[in-house]
C-alpha cells in the first residue's frame, strides 16, 4: 500500500449524539484530507457540524452520550477513533493542537499566563523550572506579546481580548504540532485584532510547515486563508475542493448562497431635514481610579470623552471602533443607563438631569438591542412574556388578551410565528433569538434604539436577514438607530453617518458613504483596510 502525502485523513466519518429515537445525527459521512504546510477551511453556518468534526479528531466529543456509528480518522496512519486514552493524551496538544473561539472561557481565570502555557511544556516535554520559563518566554515572543517577562504573572482578564488569543496560541504551538486546529479564532475580535492574528497564524504556519485546520463561517477570512474549502451544511460535506475555484465557481446551491448572504443593500433613503431625535453635546464618562488608603481618586479612565452628535428620525448613525474605544458606553450614557456629564436632547427635551422616575415614561421610546440574545433574554421566561414584559411596566393594553394581540404583531413584524410565544429561548437557533430582542424593542413603538454589536454572534446569512428586518422596520416606523458594531460590512449597509471612536473621543466623523470610499485619518483607513482588504495589512508582531 502506498504511503499517502496527507498527515491526517478522515474518512466517512459520522458522529451521533444520544441512542434510538433520540439520535441526533450531527455529522454525516465527511470524509476530507490535510497536507504538511496545507490549510483547508471548514465552513459552514451554526450546527452544520464543523465544531464536531474537529473535535471528534481529538476525540474530545463527551463519549458515550456522543458516538461514531462509522467513520475513520487517522494520523500519519495511527487510528485515532477508539483509540485508547493514552495513545489520545500523546497527540493532544502535542501533534494536533487547538485554539478555540472565545479565549476567555478558554483559559483558566484562576492561573498565571506562566502556568498555563507552562503546563503544557512539563506535560509533554517535561520542562521544569527555568528551562521552562525561558520556553514560555519564547513563545510568547513568537506570537507578539510585548515585554512578555511583564506578562508572565498576569491573569487572562488582565489582557485584551487579542492577547488572550494569542497566549491560546502560543499554548497550541509549544510542541511544535503537525496540525493546528483553529476553531473560529477570530468571531470575537474587532477587525484590526482580527487581521493581525489571521497574518500571525500564516506567519508562523510558513515557518514552522505545520498543517492548518480552520473552521468559520466567514468567508472573507476563508477567501484569504485557506488553500481549499470544504463546504459543510447539516452534517454533510456539500461541495469541496481548492479555495480559487470554489469562489470564482461554487456549484452547490447551498455555496452559492452561502457566497451571495453577505449583508448588502444601502441604508434607507430619510430626508435630510428630519427632525432631530436624539442629541448630545459634550458627553463625557469618566471612570475615577482610586488609589491608596484612603481610596481617593488619582486618575481617571475616560470611556467618553467629549463626544457630539445628533440622530434625526429615520436615520442611523454607525459607531465603530476597536473593544475599550467607547462605543457603548456612548449608547448606555445617551439612554441615561450608566452617569455622564454633558447635554442630553431627546425630541428637544433635556434628559439629561431628570430623576429616574421621570425619566421612566419617556424610556418606552428609548430602546437598547444587545450583542448576546442568549444572554440578554431571561431563560426562565417565555417569549410572550419577554415581549410583553415592557407592555406590563408602561401599562400598554386594557387585558391580558389586548397584550397577546400586541405581542403577537410585534412577532409578526420581525417574521416569528405568533404562535411561538408560548416557547422559551432555548427553543430558538440565534438568529430567531435576535429577532425576538427585537420584537422586544419594538413592541413599545419606540423613537431610537441602540442597537449593541446586534449581528456579531450570527452567521453571515442570518446577520444579512437581520439587517434587511432593520432596514424594514426603520422605514415602516421611522426610527433613529445608534448602530454600535466592529464590522464594517455591516454598517455600510445600514449607517447614513458614520463616528469612529479610539480611547473614548472621535478619530473621525460624518457621511458613512464618502468616510467608507476616503476615509481621512490613518486609523480610520486601518480598519477600513482590516475590514474589506486583509491581504493589505502586513503580519504584525505587536500585539493589540
Amino acid at each position: 500500500m502506498t504511503q499517502s502525502p496527507s498527515i491526517l485523513e478522515v474518512r466517512d466519518l459520522a458522529v451521533s449524539f444520544g441512542q434510538g429515537d433520540a439520535e441526533v445525527r450531527a455529522v454525516r459521512g465527511v470524509s476530507f484530507t490535510l497536507a504538511r504546510g496545507e490549510t483547508l477551511a471548514l465552513v459552514g453556518e451554526s450546527g452544520s457540524g464543523k465544531s464536531v468534526t474537529a473535535l471528534s479528531i481529538l476525540q474530545l466529543l463527551p463519549y458515550p452520550r456522543a458516538w461514531h456509528p462509522s467513520g475513520s480518522i487517522r494520523l500519519n496512519g495511527q487510528e485515532l477513533v477508539g483509540a485508547p486514552e493514552r495513545a489520545l493524551r500523546a497527540v493532544r496538544g502535542n501533534r494536533v493542537a487547538m485554539v478555540f473561539q472565545e479565549p476567555m472561557t478558554s483559559l483558566n481565570p484562576l492561573h498565571s499566563i506562566e502556568t498555563q502555557v507552562g503546563e503544557v511544556l512539563e506535560i509533554h516535554k517535561g520542562l521544569r523550572g527555568p528551562a521552562r520559563r525561558d520556553r514560555v518566554l519564547e513563545l510568547l515572543r513568537l506570537v507578539g506579546i510585548p515585554e512578555p517577562e511583564k506578562r508572565l504573572g498576569a491573569l487572562p482578564h488582565e489582557l485584551s481580548g487579542g492577547q488572550r488569543q494569542r497566549v491560546m496560541i502560543a499554548m497550541a504551538l509549544a510542541n511544535e504540532p503537525d496540525i493546528l486546529i483553529a476553531d473560529e479564532p477570530t468571531t470575537a475580535l474587532d477587525v484590526t485584532i482580527q487581521a493581525q492574528i489571521l497574518a500571525l497564524l500564516k506567519e508562523l504556519q510558513g515557518r514552522l510547515g505545520m498543517a492548518l485546520l480552520f473552521i468559520t463561517h466567514d468567508l472573507g477570512i476563508v477567501r484569504k486563508m485557506a488553500d481549499r474549502v470544504s463546504v459543510m451544511n447539516m452534517g454533510e460535506v456539500v461541495e469541496s475542493g481548492p479555495a480559487a475555484e470554489l469562489f470564482a465557481a461554487p456549484q452547490h446551491p447551498y455555496t452559492r448562497r452561502l457566497l451571495a448572504a453577505e449583508p448588502k443593500g444601502k441604508p434607507n433613503a430619510a430626508p435630510a431635514d428630519a427632525p432631530v431625535v436624539m442629541e448630545a453635546r459634550d458627553l463625557r464618562v469618566w471612570f475615577p481610579i482610586k488609589s491608596g488608603l484612603l481610596r481617593r481618586t488619582v486618575a481617571h479612565i475616560k470611556a467618553v470623552d467629549g463626544i457630539s452628535l445628533s440622530i434625526r428620525q429615520g436615520h442611523t448613525i454607525g459607531v465603530v471602533g476597536e473593544s475599550g474605544s467607547g462605543k457603548t458606553t456612548l449608547g448606555l450614557a445617551l439612554l441615561r443607563l450608566i452617569g455622564s456629564n454633558g447635554a442630553i436632547s431627546f425630541g428637544g427635551e433635556n434628559i439629561a438631569g431628570l430623576s429616574p422616575s421621570a425619566l421612566r415614561p419617556r424610556r418606552r421610546h428609548m430602546q437598547m438591542v444587545f450583542q448576546d440574545p442568549y444572554g440578554s433574554l431571561s431563560p426562565r421566561l417565555s417569549v410572550g412574556q419577554i415581549v410583553g414584559e415592557g407592555l406590563e411596566v408602561h401599562k400598554i393594553g386594557a387585558d391580558s388578551t389586548e397584550r397577546r394581540a400586541i405581542i403577537s404583531h410585534a412577532l409578526e413584524e420581525v417574521g416569528l410565528d405568533p404562535a411561538t410565544q408560548d416557547r422559551y429561548p432555548h427553543e430558538f437557533s440565534g438568529g430567531q433569538r435576535q429577532r425576538i430582542a427585537i420584537a422586544r424593542a419594538l413592541v413599545l413603538k419606540p423613537r431610537f434604539m441602540v442597537l449593541d454589536e446586534p449581528t456579531s454572534a450570527l452567521d453571515v446569512s442570518v446577520q444579512a436577514q437581520i439587517v434587511d428586518l432593520l432596514r424594514d422596520i426603520q422605514a415602516r416606523h421611522g426610527i433613529a438607530y445608534l448602530f454600535i458594531s466592529h464590522d464594517l460590512r455591516v454598517v455600510r449597509a445600514l449607517a447614513d453617518d458614520l463616528i469612529v471612536m479610539k480611547d473614548g473621543r472621535v478619530v473621525e466623523m460624518g457621511d458613512a458613504a464618502k468616510m467608507f470610499t476616503h476615509p481621512q485619518t490613518d486609523y480610520t483607513r486601518a480598519l477600513m483596510a482590516a475590514a474589506f482588504n486583509l491581504e493589505a495589512l502586513e503580519p504584525s508582531t505587536t500585539a493589540p
